[in-house]
């Protein structure tokens, strides 16, 4: 008698073996994933931005989280009546800011996320970049119009020590690493842009991928005359386009670059607006962001 019987859940096992390839392929590299924009301040965007790393996690792979806060760094600025400016895209940052950040960073955006996540197991360990010397910094002093401006307590990455991080990952667990960095100079501590942070992370870890989490859909060909998405570009590509990039773009595809300049295979920009987009561009034939990778990959 032949079985007629209409198997429901069989589409479920053909999406579960499109994504074999990919599974194979990714298992036990470290992927390095910048939390930010949308997916950081929508509730149903954060919990599904948590299953992803937790997924990646149980996959075979090593996700590393790395995260700023903007938003809520305003909102708690404003509630201590420091107003909140910004020069060459980056956040002047005094002092009393400073204190500010510190707090948001470690205190409520790095513990609510290290809370979703281990919603799913005993698997998020938060840090900054001050713990274990991962991140040392020196002042960065951007040029505007030619001139240095001081903008504060903002740092530039000088040094990176993986090591407490690789000895996370080898315990199986899931490092979320708040963009604060120690003084290389003096006592007290820099705020890092997260792009920049989790780029230079990437590069120190010898990451396969690196992914930045935006509020657009990916790198735009020709804004604001098209929307249409560049979904594949090389490092020589990107940094032709630069100089022409919005601000706010700027620290993110420079990020990019420097992670597959310096050994990272992939480096992408994608729209943490969409539930699952981690999933979506690890483990489909369909990214749905802009990927860069290193010359020699896309010219051959």
């Amino acid at each position: 008698m032949t079985v007629t019987r209409k198997h429901t859940a069989l589409p479920k096992a053909q999406i579960l073996i499109e994504a074999l390839p990919w599974l194979t392929r990714h298992h036990g590299k470290t992927v390095v994933v910048k939390f930010g924009g949308n997916a950081m301040v929508d509730e149903d965007l954060k919990a599904a931005f948590a299953q992803d790393v937790v997924f990646l996690r149980h996959a075979g792979l090593k996700p590393v989280v790395v995260h700023g806060g903007g938003p809520q760094i305003s909102r708690a600025l404003e509630t201590h009546g420091i107003v909140s400016e910004f020069k060459a895209g980056l956040r002047v940052t005094t002092e009393d800011a400073m204190d500010v950040v510190r707090m948001v960073l470690a205190g409520q955006v790095q513990r609510e996320l290290v809370g979703l996540l281990n919603r799913h197991g005993p698997l998020a360990v938060g840090l900054t970049g001050e713990d274990a010397h991962t991140l040392t910094a020196t002042k960065h002093q951007p040029e505007i119009d030619g001139e240095l401006v001081d903008i504060g307590r903002v740092g530039e990455i000088t040094e990176i020590d993986t090591g407490a991080i690789e000895a996370l990952l080898a315990d199986g667990r899931i490092p979320v690493v708040s963009s604060i960095a120690r003084s290389q100079d003096d006592h007290h501590v820099y705020n890092v842009n997260a792009d920049t942070a989790a780029a230079a992370l990437a590069a120190a870890l010898g990451a396969e991928t690196l992914m930045v989490l935006t509020d657009v859909e990916g790198l735009y060909e020709d804004w604001p005359n098209s929307d249409e998405v560049i979904s594949r570009l090389t490092a020589s590509q990107l940094e032709k386009l630069l100089p022409d990039l919005s601000s706010g773009m700027v620290p993110k595809m420079e990020g990019c670059l420097h992670a597959v300049r310096n050994g990272v295979n992939t480096a992408r920009v994608i729209d943490g607006r969409v539930q699952h987009s981690i999933l979506l561009e690890i483990f489909t034939d369909e990214g749905i962001g802009t990927m860069v990778v290193p010359d020699e990959q896309g010219e051959s």
